[in-house]
This record gives structure tokens, C-alpha cells and sequence, in this order.
């Protein structure tokens, strides 16, 4: 199944470009894939020895307010375990988009709930592929690519010979790009109509706007585009990870999400999202990427990583309480019309 890939040519540099950056580039992406790892742990051991401030300053803070039940040690253990797998990551990024797909697939040596992606595509009512910001996920684009057109949001790169060399990847995989804007969602939705896929990565906080929807039980702007084109489009809803094996592959894993996810408001919708990737979290602490600085989506918490620590956690602390409040206040309003029908009948 081919597709035409959506590209503006004002971005793209003249294909005989030979430029410092793009060769440099192309020579990191065709390393070995264990040299590429090897050479990301002496950088994550560099980084976690001098306690690189950014860093490893906002990853320790993220796992203290999304895990506060783990005690230091174990989460110092985590924290550094976590950088040294995003550093790993990103460099399996150049190498996973300058291979070919062939090259790429065979890197998926393990698939775990592959039957529930097969079973999706036979409905042939468009597959919404929800990932987070965990392990690889790079990777899992040339294994569905073999089986299914998709389409994916894409924000150029500023620096026109990285665009141009991520560009080449995913025309590869014979992606159509579609702007991250409103007329991206459009055609989003008319390849899902017309049973097509698309991939999500829902653990962003929003450029403009959002739904107040808790995750780890604070509220935050959040993304609800793969709810609400789950729900108006009715395609089928995946949640996809992978992660990295000691084989010089990757295991991937396929899991449904709740039919929950049809019935209720596109908040609900998120909120669901969320849990399952909190669910993932807890499973696999250190895969996922806590450099990103997700609590700040909070308006009370707009400034938490620049506080010391103690008054970021307290501030926490206090957003969660009040949080927790209104959830019960809200509980309570729920629950009084059924005492209410339950004292009228009773004799």
C-alpha cells in the first residue's frame, strides 16, 4: 500500500546538499547499533557523575511527584538509570532513521499482543496507535509501515539538513506528513474514515489550550486529539512500547485499550490514556523519559523547576490535596441521589 509523502519544498535542501551536519548525521546513523549504545552509557555515566543540572535536576523532581512513595535510594537508582536510557534513546534515533525498513524490522525480535494490531486492521475502521514518550518508540514505524498507509503530525526542524534527514526516513516508510495544526487533523481524520493509521504521542503538554486532565493526580493541560479521533471516528485504539533487549533489538508490545474509551466525554477519554500510561510507568520506571518538564502544565506549578526542591514538593503536595478535594466533593454530589432513592424505598 503506497502513499504520497506531504513535504514542503521550501524546507527540503537541494538533494545534492553535502553539508557538514547532514554527513555527520548520516555517519552517527550508520554506526553499529551497540557502538551507538556503548557510546550513549559512557555519555549518560559522564552526565550522571556530574550531575548535569538540567537534566537530572528535572527527571529526580518529575519521579518525586509522579512516585513519591519510592523511597531515596531506589529513586536515585531510577534517576540514573532513566538518563542513561533516554541518552541511549535519542542515539538509537539517528541510528533507527538512517536504516532501511527492512534493517528496522528485523530489530522488533519480540512482539507481545501482535494479534490485537491484525485483528484491528481486519475491521478496517482506522487504527489510532496512542505511544508515549517511552523507550524507542522510533523503531515500531517500519513494522506497522509494512502492513498499514499511515500518517503522522509533523513539526519541521529548524535546521534544514536535520529536517531533511528525518524527512528521508520517514519517506521510507512512506509516511504522509501532515502539519501540526488544524487542517493535520482534518486529513488525520479522513485517512482513519478511510481506514488508515495514524500514530499519537499523548504525554505532551499542548502549545495552546488543553483539558485540565489529572495524570499522577495533578490536573494538567493535556492533549485529548487521540480521544476525540478515537471517538468520532470510532477507529480502533492500540497503546504501543517498545523496549530495548540485550540482543541489539528491541521487544514490542501491543496492548487494547478499553472499550471505556467510546462511551465517555474526550476528557474521560484522556484520562484513561493517562492511566495506562501511569500503569506503564510504574511498571517500568526507568524507560521512561522524565527529562521532559510535564508538571509545569499545572498553572500553580508553572515555576516548580525553578524552585529548590523542598517548596517544588510542597507546592505539589498542596495542588494534589486540593485536588483530591474536589474529587470528593464531587463524589459526595454523586452519590446523594442514590441515598436519596434508596431512603424512598425503603419501608
Amino acid at each position: 500500500m503506497t502513499i504520497n509523502c506531504v513535504y514542503e519544498s521550501s524546507l527540503m535542501p537541494n538533494s545534492s546538499s553535502n553539508s557538514f551536519t547532514y554527513r555527520a548525521l548520516k555517519f552517527v546513523s550508520k554506526l553499529p547499533l551497540h557502538f551507538s549504545r556503548a557510546f550513549a552509557r559512557v555519555l549518560a555515566s559522564i552526565a550522571n557523575a556530574s550531575k548535569l543540572a538540567k537534566t537530572a535536576k528535572a527527571a529526580d523532581l518529575n519521579i518525586q511527584i509522579a512516585l513519591p512513595e519510592l523511597n531515596t535510594q531506589t529513586r536515585q537508582y531510577i534517576v540514573k538509570e532513566a538518563i542513561k536510557n533516554e541518552m541511549t534513546s535519542y542515539f538509537e534515533f539517528f541510528n533507527v532513521w538512517g536504516a532501511s525498513n527492512a534493517k528496522n524490522i528485523s530489530r522488533i525480535q519480540h512482539i507481545q499482543g501482535e494479534h490485537y494490531f491484525h485483528e484491528a486492521l481486519a475491521q478496517q475502521k482506522g487504527i489510532v496507535l496512542i505511544v508515549p514518550h517511552f523507550g524507542t518508540w522510533e523503531v515500531m514505524n517500519a513494522w506497522f509501515a509494512q502492513h498499514t498507509a499511515m500518517t503522522i503530525m509533523y513539526k519541521p526542524i529548524k535546521n534544514a539538513d536535520a529536517d531533511r534527514f528525518v524527512r528521508e526516513a520517514r519517506s521510507r516508510e512512506n509516511a504522509n506528513l501532515v502539519p501540526t495544526d488544524e487542517s493535520g487533523v482534518r486529513q488525520i481524520f479522513k485517512d482513519l474514515k478511510r481506514g488508515g493509521t495514524t500514530v499519537i504521542l499523548p504525554d505532551h503538554t499542548p502549545h495552546i489550550g488543553g483539558a485540565m486532565v489529572d495524570y499522577f493526580g495533578i490536573p494538567l493541560a493535556s492533549s485529548n486529539l487521540s480521544a476525540k479521533l478515537i471517538q468520532k471516528t470510532k477507529a480502533r485504539a492500540l497503546f504501543l512500547y517498545a523496549i530495548r533487549n540485550d540482543n541489539a533489538g528491541y521487544d514490542m508490545f501491543i496492548e487494547p485499550v478499553s472499550e471505556q474509551i467510546y462511551t465517555g466525554s474526550d476528557d474521560e477519554g484522556t484520562k484513561l490514556i493517562h492511566e495506562m500510561i501511569e500503569s506503564l510507568i510504574r511498571k517500568y520506571p526507568q524507560h521512561y523519559h522524565w527529562s521532559y518538564k510535564r508538571f509545569k502544565a499545572n498553572p500553580a506549578l508553572h515555576n516548580v523547576y525553578n524552585l529548590p526542591e523542598d517548596e517544588a514538593l510542597t507546592q505539589v503536595a498542596r495542588v494534589r490535596a486540593e485536588r483530591q478535594l474536589t474529587k470528593d466533593a464531587t463524589n459526595a454530589v454523586l452519590a446523594e441521589p442514590q441515598h436519596s432513592e434508596v431512603a424512598h424505598s425503603s419501608p
